[in-house]
């Protein structure tokens, strides 16, 4: 079996290959954010979280600590820390889990099926037993207001430009370069 930190690397890039945006702290592998995007047809849906991931030295074996930097309104997940209460993550991790797991099932999972009867945000829990289209409205206007991909540090620029957003940049400069290096023959 592979050491703890051979699996680290492995995993870490694994996910870095994926389909998540992932930001290094410092240069280690120990902690770094991963862009989550609220699972389509839900209420999250067009949310974009930054959660912050942090590896102990025993992982796998030992479950990362995770937790949304970004607002959340969710009956599990602690409104001012964004800690996650989740059972795969909290109590029953095991090491035939990975990163990629984490964020294309756990939390996928947690937001589709909240449990109101454990909760770390007692406001959210109660309001979504008492009057489920309230809580609804609630969790839509914290994507609005909290999970625009802004928000999670996700800028307009930093996503790819397309062929045709290069194809304009390259036929037009307005930046004066031109009168500094002169005109190409024509």
């Amino acid at each position: 079996m592979s050491s703890p930190s051979k699996r680290r690397e492995m995993d870490l890039m694994k996910l870095m290959m994926s389909d998540y945006k992932v930001e290094m702290v410092n240069d280690g592998m120990q902690e770094f954010y991963v862009h989550f995007h609220g699972p389509n047809d839900s209420i999250y849906q067009g949310g974009v979280w930054k959660v912050r991931v942090e590896l102990t030295e025993a992982y796998p074996y030992k479950s990362p600590s995770i937790g949304f930097t970004n607002k959340i309104y969710h009956p599990n997940v602690d409104e001012m820390s964004g800690s996650v209460c989740l059972d795969v993550i909290n109590q029953t991790w095991s090491p035939m889990f990975d990163l990629v797991n984490i964020f294309e099932v756990f939390l996928p999972q947690l937001l589709l099926y909240p449990n109101p009867s454990d909760p770390l945000n007692g406001d959210a829990a109660a309001l979504m037993m008492r009057d489920q289209s309230a809580y609804d409205q609630k969790v839509r206007e914290y994507c609005q207001r909290y999970a625009k991909p802004e928000d999670a540090g996700v800028d307009e620029e930093e996503e790819e430009p397309s062929d045709e957003e290069l194809s304009d940049a390259e036929g037009y400069n307005d930046s004066g370069d031109e009168a500094i290096m002169g005109n190409p023959d024509p």
